[in-house]
């Protein structure tokens, strides 16, 4: 009997987050300047996107984990230049989270639809970390739709051999099921939020509470742990494909790291760049493995100056 009702105590937070209907898209950004957040149907998929600016396309793609917020001090300065469009991929942030493979294949058959939903028929692409691998799997599977790329500590080739952050490789590396994956948010987020927050990001005075607040209401999304633990062992496909083809890029290219990233150390930039025929490389002083939200006014520069037409 007792037993009974552990096991139904344990179960109860997981069916409130099976059962919970999927969150309303807000009409704004949560970010330094409040920004309309627009809405596209792709594969019967609502994929949630900001859309500013005018010119020449830039399409920002956050990183496994990441949302929008990632590029908040992207918006304004590139939207002087460019028409600026960021995005919650599928399966994270604001976007639906479709009970889908998320193979390298599917989510870049999504963005490419999501390109097309938009009417834009070639962009730059700027990835930053596992976003760097949706950059990378377009620049090589379809060039024509490409205009340049940027890396920001971008996904490289050994993805788990050259992992050294902690909390990173274990998410990667855990076989644990998607049900305790939850348990254990739910009882513990917010300590888990912050930890991960130190772990990517260098200057730890930025992890306001109010930071640390928007990403753990970002981790409490429903439906959220699924399609990140499916991307995470889904690396053997980036592996067995894109990761192979990386020197096939043959689109200007610019890889920015972060001089103190704790998940990719720099030596793994600096052969990403390599890998690149003719990529540039700019490492970031006092910067982790988000350096365009921890230095934006340096990475902005970087941005604007190699995405100038």
């Amino acid at each position: 009997m007792l037993a009974r009702r552990v096991r139904s105590l344990l179960l109860f937070p997981i069916l409130l987050t099976a059962c919970a209907a999927s969150s309303e898209i807000p009409p704004w950004f949560d970010g330094l300047q409040r920004q309309p957040v627009h809405i596209v149907t792709v594969n019967g998929t609502r994929i949630a996107y900001l859309d500013i600016g005018g010119g020449p396309p830039v399409i920002l793609v956050h990183g496994f984990g990441g949302s929008l917020w990632q590029w908040e001090y992207q918006q304004t300065p590139l939207a002087s230049h460019h028409r600026v469009i960021t995005l919650d991929l599928p399966g994270s942030g604001l976007s639906d989270k479709p009970d889908i493979a998320y193979t390298p294949d599917e989510m870049l058959a999504f963005f490419r639809g999501f390109m097309d939903a938009l009417g834009i028929q070639k962009a730059a692409l700027v990835g930053n970390s596992m976003g760097g691998g949706l950059v990378i799997g377009m620049a090589v599977a379809h060039p024509e739709r490409v205009d340049r790329i940027v890396l920001i500590s971008g996904m490289p080739k050994g993805v788990r051999e050259k992992l050294t952050g902690r909390l990173t490789r274990r998410a990667v590396e855990t076989s644990a099921p998607v049900w305790l994956i939850r348990l254990g948010n739910w009882l513990a987020g917010r300590w888990l939020t912050e930890d991960v927050l130190q772990e990517i990001v260098y200057d730890h005075s930025l992890l306001t509470p109010a930071v640390i607040e928007r990403s753990y209401r970002n981790r409490q999304q429903p439906g959220l742990i699924s399609p990140l633990m499916t991307m995470a062992r889904n690396l053997p496909l980036w592996e067995q494909g894109f990761a192979r083809r990386i020197g096939e890029i043959r689109q200007s290219a610019l890889v920015i790291w972060g001089e103190q990233d704790e998940v990719f150390p720099l030596e793994v930039g600096r052969e990403l760049q390599a890998t690149i025929k003719g990529a540039a490389f700019a490492l970031v002083p006092k910067a982790g493995h988000i350096p365009q939200w921890e230095q934006p006014d340096v990475v902005n520069q970087l941005l604007i100056t190699f995405l100038k037409p």
